[in-house]
């Protein structure tokens, strides 16, 4: 896969990606600053793909409120809640994140 476009990934995962890769490039696309900003209109409405927990994905990079599955969707493709990706059940974010 392709970088974002900008010089912000190392080669690896962009922003079409899916998955955990998806999550890692948006966690570290612009030095991480993509995945706290809020997604425009208020975010994306969707089920937890770990455990079916409905919730708000408000940023870029949030966790499900019930069990912390971590989810992801790239700013080109933020328009439609089937675009949103699941790290996995392994996957967690650092605590300090």
């Amino acid at each position: 896969m392709s970088g974002c476009g900008s010089g912000c990934g190392d080669g690896s995962g962009g922003p079409m990606s899916e998955g955990r890769e998806l999550v890692e490039f948006v966690l570290q696309a612009h030095g991480g600053a993509i995945s706290k900003t809020p997604i425009p209109n208020g975010g994306l409405e969707t089920k937890c793909q770990g455990c079916g927990e409905a919730f708000t994905l408000v940023n870029f990079v949030g966790q499900c409120p019930k069990c912390k599955g971590v989810h992801a969707v790239s700013p080109p493709r933020c328009e439609d809640q089937a675009n949103i990706q699941y790290a996995g059940d392994e996957f967690k974010l650092a605590e300090n994140w």
